[in-house]
């Protein structure tokens, strides 16, 4: 039973993030770009460290992204007070009018499917469980 289950969970993670990495394709950019961006899109300040742990980007990769996105002038760093070499990450103008170029589309289905989700779904506290309960076992 258990091995039907993971293999339907598995089969369904890899469509959505199949869905998630073809959108970015169709929009011109590569996946990791975009989930920066949209990591960036919520109106707040993040450090690359934040953004490596809460959504598992490496940070050379983050690094990558991020000096492309300022030399096109789409994000600048701020200092975090008390740190040293950690910086906040946050989208000028220009880079706000680039994701949501890039992101508005995806928002738009992702809210059409929302709209569609029974009120008792607990999608996301189901799939923190699963992934919180594969870290514990898995270390």
């Amino acid at each position: 039973m258990e091995r039907i289950f993971f293999q339907k969970f598995g089969k369904l993670l890899y469509r959505l993030d199949n869905f998630y990495n073809e959108f970015a394709k169709k929009s011109g950019v590569k996946p990791n770009l975009m989930w920066i961006l949209y990591a960036l899109d919520d109106g707040m300040p993040h450090s690359q460290k934040e953004i490596s742990t809460s959504w598992d980007i490496p940070i050379t990769t983050i690094n990558t992204i991020v000096k492309e996105l300022i030399n096109d002038g789409y994000v600048e760093l701020s200092h975090i007070k008390g740190k040293r070499r950690e910086m906040n990450i946050i989208l000028t103008k220009k880079g706000v009018l680039y994701s949501k170029e890039i992101l508005s589309d995806l928002y738009k289905i992702e809210d059409s499917v929302y709209k569609t989700l029974n009120e008792k779904v607990r999608v996301n506290d189901d799939l923190e469980f699963i992934a919180n309960k594969f870290s514990e076992i898995g270390e």
